[in-house]
C-alpha cells in the first residue's frame, strides 16, 4: 500500500476514534457513510484514493458541524 493511501487510512481510523470517544451521537452516521462508501474496482478489490479523501472529509465535516452546533 502506497505511504500516502496509508496516511488517510491512519487519519480516518483517528477521525473514527474522536468520534467513538467524543460524539458518540455521531456513530449513527459512520455506519450510513461506511455502506456507501465505494469499493474502488471489485476485480482488484483495492478503494481508490479519492474515494478515502472523500470519505475523510465528511468524517472531519460531521464533526465540524457537530461542534459548531455544541
Amino acid at each position: 500500500m502506497e505511504h500516502a493511501k496509508t496516511d488517510i487510512l491512519s487519519e480516518i481510523s483517528t477521525l473514527i476514534r474522536v468520534i467513538e470517544d467524543q460524539h458518540p451521537e455521531l456513530q449513527k452516521y459512520l455506519d450510513e457513510s461506511r455502506s456507501t462508501l465505494p469499493q474502488g474496482n471489485l476485480n482488484e478489490g483495492k478503494m481508490d484514493d479519492e474515494s478515502l479523501k472523500d470519505y475523510k472529509d465528511y468524517l472531519k465535516g460531521l464533526i465540524q458541524k457537530h461542534a459548531k452546533k455544541s
